[in-house]
């Protein structure tokens, strides 16, 4: 039995820094490619994170993925995270035949990089409503929407981490 799933890309992903992706996406634009943007931590790739992504890649002919560099993740996850460091992780996602491009990110939230890329649609996973996504009022400014997307919460790294460490 073979899967094909949702999307027939067969390229690999590239990891760009953000000039190159503000150029790569710029490109697209004009191709009259449409683009939506995800963004996480990605720490210890589950099947969560790939049904995420690949709904987040049905919204628009590109996906772009924001991943949290090992710092932030240490302060949003706490100490001993990430398992991965941010060069791994950033390298798992973009194996993903759903993902076009992949960045890392620096900051608190993925705000700047918003204003900056200006995605069509901002793709948020099933534990945010359009109301709790933090970034809600910067895709509201430059006229982008805001897609929930994604299976049910009920896969985390952390739940992982503890059936392991079990």
């Amino acid at each position: 039995m073979s899967f094909a799933g949702p999307s027939a890309k067969t390229a690999v992903s590239e990891i760009l820094g953000r000039a190159e992706l503000a150029a790569r996406i710029a490109a697209d634009r004009a191709a009259g490619r449409s683009v939506a943007f995800a963004n996480g931590c990605f720490d210890l790739l589950h099947v969560g994170h790939v049904r995420y992504l690949e709904a987040a890649a049905a919204e628009a002919d590109r996906l772009i993925v924001a991943i949290n560099d090992d710092d932030s993740v240490r302060r949003l996850k706490g100490e001993g995270r990430p398992i991965l460091a941010g060069e791994y992780r950033a390298e798992l996602v973009a194996a993903l035949r759903c993902v076009d491009y992949v960045v890392i990110f620096h900051e608190p939230t993925v705000g700047p990089l918003l204003e900056a890329l200006k995605p069509d649609v901002h793709c948020k996973g099933t534990d945010y409503t359009i109301d709790t996504v933090p970034e809600r009022d910067v895709v509201k400014a430059y006229g982008g929407r805001i897609a929930i997307v994604g299976d049910p919460k009920d896969h985390s790294t952390r739940d992982l981490l503890s059936r392991i460490r079990q």
